[in-house]
């Protein structure tokens, strides 16, 4: 399926997600209230059959005080590629967990739980994964400091 028939498909089953422009990849966003329900429909259309979380990560817009959650998808059956973005307000980041619909985000994000403070609604072990457990802050936000950091040469 070529991106705009994707993009009309993925729409048709969300109606509120709009087209982000300038990508590489199909790219919706969506608000964060319908993420499972529009993973769970993705999975289990065999039109779609997107069975793989690729990948998720966060990016700071720090100047727009929020973080922007990325799900790379991608369906083997089929071979076609799908990115979903969701914005979550910087001072309360919450998002629905994915863990039911893909396994593997348990791990996926509790990296960003880690690294950038995101918190996943009915996460099964929303844990540390990479720092001590008695580590203070998240180091990938961009208003993080700790006593470590090096600083940039002149």
């Amino acid at each position: 399926m070529d991106a705009p028939n994707l993009i009309a498909a993925v729409q048709a089953l969300q109606p509120d997600a709009t087209v982000r422009e300038k990508t590489d990849r199909p790219t919706l966003i969506v608000p964060a209230e319908g993420l499972v329900a529009l993973a769970t429909r993705l999975r289990d259309d065999p039109a779609l059959k997107f069975e793989l979380l690729e990948a998720h990560t966060a990016i700071d817009w720090i100047e727009e005080d929020r973080f922007e959650l990325l799900y790379l998808l991608a369906s083997i059956a089929h071979g076609h590629v799908l990115t979903l973005s969701v914005s979550v307000d910087r001072e309360n980041p919450e998002v629905p967990t994915l863990c039911n619909v893909y396994p593997i985000a348990e791990w996926l994000e509790r990296e960003s739980y880690d690294l950038m403070g995101i918190l996943y609604d009915d996460h099964p072990d929303l844990r540390r994964l990479f720092l001590e457990d008695d580590w203070v802050g998240f180091p990938l936000r961009k208003d993080y400091e700790d006593d470590f950091m090096l600083e940039r040469p002149e």
